[in-house]
């Protein structure tokens, strides 16, 4: 399945998903959230999907929300983008609960909700050239797709608060060193390292890895009993799967596990 604001290609096991508006530097308008938003729950339904690979088109990974768009709008623009951001907030719901985990590869300057997007990975590789700006109230506006949820729990209260409020430019080292990325590389070998990174994600337990994802985000709303009640319920049902029994096995007879996805 294609469209032509969100590439999106199934190749053994490993969703690719591209931000396609590189004209507009893959700014979010309302076909493009809605693109994605299918986009995303078809990796998390499809069986084949045991991991995403997600970038962007182009120089930029993206600027965000497309102001351009947001005028044309007039005086439905509360409306468009309420419309807007119930698809972008679900679609990264989806994301962040679904067994497959999310590599993101920030090619170039991430804005906005391209910056908020990027803060939604399960793992985030940047670029040298990569750039990091919050934006919102650049515009007048204040932060949507997740940011408030997800930067505050990277970079402490204090530092998202400053991040939102002056939309300081953050270098891909800086953004790795506030902990809004997990490496920084080199341009020429950002896509290598990344499908790297995803390529074994989709060789791998993917259960597993849907229940961490899970247990990590419930564990800010749970108390302690409750979180290890989750625990033991997660690794139970973990290893009476198949791939549990693989991984066990594997460890005691001292070969490499296959996992299959199950």
């Amino acid at each position: 399945m294609s469209e032509d604001t969100i590439l999106y290609e199934v190749r053994d096991g490993l969703a690719h998903v591209t931000l396609n508006r590189p004209d507009a530097a893959n700014a979010f308008d309302l076909d493009f959230v809605r693109a994605f938003h299918r986009v995303m729950i078809d990796c998390d339904k499809s069986r084949a999907v045991r991991a995403v690979l997600l970038t962007g088109a182009g120089k930029m990974f993206s600027a965000g929300g497309d102001l351009k768009f947001f005028l044309q709008a007039g005086d439905r623009v509360a409306s468009v983008l309420a419309e807007m951001t119930t698809s972008l907030h679900t679609a990264i719901a989806v994301m962040n609960r679904m067994n497959a985990p999310v590599v993101v590869a920030v090619n170039g300057m991430a804005a906005g909700g391209g910056m908020s997007l990027a803060l939604t990975g399960d793992v985030v590789i940047a670029a040298e050239s990569a750039r990091f700006t919050m934006a919102y109230t650049a515009g007048g506006l204040s932060p949507d797709g997740s940011s408030t949820w997800f930067l505050p729990r990277l970079v402490g209260f204090r530092r998202a608060k400053e991040l939102a409020l002056t939309n300081r430019m953050l270098s891909a080292a800086e953004a790795m060193e506030a902990g809004i990325v997990d490496r920084v590389v080199p341009d020429s070998k950002l896509m290598a390292e990344a499908e790297k990174q995803a390529r074994a994600f989709a060789e791998g337990p993917t259960g597993a890895y849907g229940a961490v994802k899970r247990l990590m985000i419930e564990s800010f709303q749970n108390g302690l009993e409750t979180q290890m009640e989750l625990e033991s319920r997660a690794i139970a049902a973990r290893a009476a799967s198949a791939d549990g029994r693989e991984g066990v096995g594997a460890f005691a007879e001292k070969r490499k596990p296959t996992f299959t996805g199950e």
